[in-house]
């Protein structure tokens, strides 16, 4: 008997599996990239400092730093093993492609990681009680680590989109899925948005301490908004490069919610451009509340429609152009020694290979049809689609309103033939269509 998959279904009713691991990520990385862009900020300003003798700008780095290790550490550390837990649970396969591809890598992040860790609670509590050089050397190093532990996980994730080359199917290298040809567009992109956010982060700390040092508060305010315009910049400039190198699915996705997006992005390149604007010509005008609020904008309207299109943009896939999004193996990769399981289930159909599908339904008939259908709806759909009419994540069922059981099949034909580039070409026997189909007309309303 063939077997795919070493998994059981992880369903999460209304939201989808997919949706509850994107919500934990866009919080990561808004933590994750605050801290990056910080270390580097951090690094500048522990120069300036040094170099200009300037030692009313340590209270400031302090109090930065203390939001730094609050904000994006304490939140990083939390929400990283959530992004695991949830990534494990939705993705098995996709997450052990990963690791198969990449230990030492992630091993060696781990380790920048570390010292990362290490190395902030040093940066702030070490202020003042060890000499400003040997200080300045250790902004360095943290500045370096932050970097590093960006490349390596930008090596990684740009894999999930796609290899870029052939090469790695024959090889196997992690060389070769690591160095793809949209990896360092993709790194040179969130190393704007980073510099971008150490601005945003940067702009409610100075004006935090307007009341304190209110000169000292204009200047950093200008500062600030000068970075992170610059940020802003970098990120806009790299974004069309990396959408130039991203795979045909890409595109087909983008094409669907282009308008869209491109708005989305107009206007709020307008908005944080007029903000940093008034942060360079009218700093009093900044306060905490405002420059707080701008965080949350980032968040809801930049940060998390930026990561939904881009894990949209990765579909029908979840790692390296060979994983389906549903968990299935859709091509060889030699390398590996992996062998696509889609003849397997064109031939014997998903309810007969995959071992978790209870014996009572390994064989569709009159009597059991409905809970086949629904069972192989969550295994082939439900990772991409929630099943319920108010499903909050791209609701198959109301996707296909209005449609009847024969539409529905010819629509499952025509993906099984490779009609819809952003979806699985999944060929199943046609009892197993007839299933499907007629378990979606019973959710309609």
């Amino acid at each position: 008997m063939d077997f795919i998959g070493q998994f059981p279904l992880f369903y999460f009713p209304e939201y989808g599996s997919a949706w509850i691991m994107g919500v934990t990520g866009t919080i990561h990385i808004l933590a994750s990239h605050t801290s990056v862009g910080a270390a580097m900020l951090f690094a500048f300003l522990a120069h300036k400092a040094y170099k200009e003798n300037r030692t009313d700008l340590y209270p400031y780095m302090k109090k930065y730093g203390m939001f730094l290790l609050i904000f994006s550490y304490v939140m990083g550390s939390i929400t990283g093993p959530g992004i695991w837990y949830t990534a494990t649970a939705a993705s098995p396969v996709g997450i052990s492609a990963l690791i198969h591809n990449f230990v030492w890598v992630w091993a060696t992040e781990w380790v920048f990681f570390v010292y990362e860790v290490i190395g902030v609670f040093a940066l702030v509590y070490f202020m003042g009680k060890i000499d400003t050089k040997t200080h300045l050397k250790l902004t360095y190093t943290f500045a370096l680590a932050s970097v590093g532990t960006l490349a390596l996980i930008i090596g990684i994730i740009s894999f999930m989109m796609w290899p870029g080359t052939d090469a790695y199917y024959a090889t196997g290298s992690a060389s070769d899925a690591f160095f793809g040809i949209n990896t360092f567009p993709h790194m040179f992109l969130r190393i704007g948005f980073m510099i971008m956010m150490s601005g945003v982060i940067g702009l409610v700390i100075a004006s935090a301490i307007k009341k304190e040092n209110q000169s000292l508060s204009a200047e950093l305010t200008v500062k600030m908004g000068y970075i992170a315009m610059f940020g802003g910049f970098i990120t806009l400039f790299f974004f069309m490069w990396y959408m130039g190198t991203l795979p045909d699915n890409a595109h087909a996705v983008f094409n669907i919610t282009k308008d869209e997006v491109i708005l989305n992005r107009i206007i709020l390149a307008i908005v944080f451009s007029l903000y940093f604007l008034v942060a360079i010509l009218k700093p009093r005008f900044i306060n905490p509340t405002l420059a707080s609020v701008m965080i949350g904008v980032i968040l809801i309207f930049g940060l998390w429609p930026g990561e939904k299109l881009r894990e949209s943009m990765r579909k029908p896939y979840v790692a390296g152009q060979y994983i389906y999004s549903n968990q299935i193996v859709s091509r060889d990769v030699p390398g590996k020694g992996i062998k696509s399981e889609l003849p397997v289930i064109a031939q014997k159909g998903l309810l007969q290979v995959n071992p978790f599908v209870p014996e009572n339904l390994k064989t569709i008939t009159d009597s059991n049809r409905l809970e086949a259908g629904e069972l192989l709806t969550k295994i082939a759909c439900s990772n991409c689609h929630s099943l319920e009419n108010n499903g909050k994540f791209r609701p198959l069922a109301a996707r296909l309103q209005g449609v009847d059981k024969d539409g529905i099949i010819g629509i499952l034909n025509a993906m099984g033939a490779g009609a819809f580039p952003y979806m699985p070409t999944l060929q199943l026997p046609q009892d197993e269509y007839d299933a499907i189909a007629e378990y979606l007309v019973s959710k309609q309303y």
